[in-house]
């Protein structure tokens, strides 16, 4: 079994690429030159060095790689970024997706192809629409959520006029290891490691604090993506989320806590982290996913902790 996984520096890939690993699979990966985890500068034999916006360089990969199975995490992945880089962030995720969806149509028909769509397809959402189902309307309200819509109706369209196998997995917000500062939870911890190492002042700079989120650990989420593959419906989007929310301001909590910070630094809001628009709640419905046999295996608190300890080894 070849898997050709798209993204493959990144946190979500790198998570697949080992979990496919364990599985006996041989695993290549699409990475642009300019990614930025640290495992970009790596030079592997594996790793075929080329943007999905470049469709004759993502045909090449995957015509000598012949892959079984296709992950295609690649994408301008954040949610708060895209409204500072709309076009490109369309560009990356609608042209990117449709570049390897055409590319595995052409070169691997037969392979399965599974796409990271978001819970940010849901978009205007009221607490009282909670959980969120999948055949819920979807009514995006971020330039980020507005392109995976998009990128999600790609892979349903080869589904259903190509007969392709596409599976939509809709990602909440995965948290882990190897991340950069781009989300609350990574910008919370690296601001908690460098108080706790004595490089910042004692002043936790925030966003909204009020709302709540559905996050998962990526090692979940990916355990939940490896099952969707194996026994899973194509065509048909399945939530991947925990089923359970928690506030922002409680994961800031946490985190002080495990730094042994609490009551030692401060806490103060920065316009500049605020959001044209923020849903007060964001919690998905798991019911397809844990009948796919499912289960959850990492706390909040026990991801958080990971989380803290990359960062305070990074810094």
């Amino acid at each position: 079994m070849k898997a050709l996984i798209t993204g493959v520096t990144g946190m979500i890939g790198m998570h697949c690429a080992r979990a496919a690993r364990d599985a006996g699979w041989e695993v290549y990966g699409v990475a642009r030159n300019s990614a930025s985890s640290r495992l970009a500068a790596v030079q592997d034999p594996s790793v075929f060095r080329c943007d999905i916006l470049d469709y004759a360089a993502t045909e090449n990969a995957f015509r000598r790689v012949q892959p079984d199975v296709v992950i295609h995490m690649a994408a301008q992945a954040f949610n708060g970024a895209s409204w500072e880089i709309e076009w490109s962030t369309h560009q990356a995720n609608y042209i990117g997706t449709a570049n390897v969806l055409r590319c595995a149509r052409m070169a691997t028909p037969r392979a399965k192809v599974l796409i990271a769509c978001s819970s940010a397809e849901y978009g205007d959402v009221q607490p009282e629409d909670c959980p969120l189902k999948e055949e819920r309307l979807l009514r995006p309200i971020s330039p980020y959520g507005v392109s995976k819509v998009a990128t999600e109706a790609l892979g349903f369209q080869h589904f259903h006029n190509f007969g392709m196998q596409v599976f939509l997995p809709r990602l909440f917000i995965h948290v882990g290891t190897g991340h950069p500062p781009a989300t609350a939870i990574q910008n919370f911890a690296r601001q908690v490691a460098l108080i706790a190492a004595g490089r910042l002042e004692p002043v936790v700079r925030v966003g909204n604090l009020e709302t709540a989120r559905d996050f998962i650990d990526v090692r979940d989420g990916v355990a939940g993506m490896m099952l969707l593959l194996e026994k899973g419906a194509a065509g048909v989007p399945v939530n991947i989320c925990t089923g359970e929310a928690v506030k922002i301001g409680d994961i800031l909590t946490m985190l002080l806590d495990i730094a042994g910070l609490t009551g030692k630094a401060k806490v103060e809001f920065d316009p500049a982290l605020g959001r044209p628009s923020d849903e007060p709640l964001l919690l998905g419905d798991n019911s397809r996913l844990r009948a796919l046999g499912w289960r959850r295996q990492y706390s909040i608190r026990q991801t958080l902790e990971a989380v803290y300890a990359d960062w305070a080894s990074r810094i």
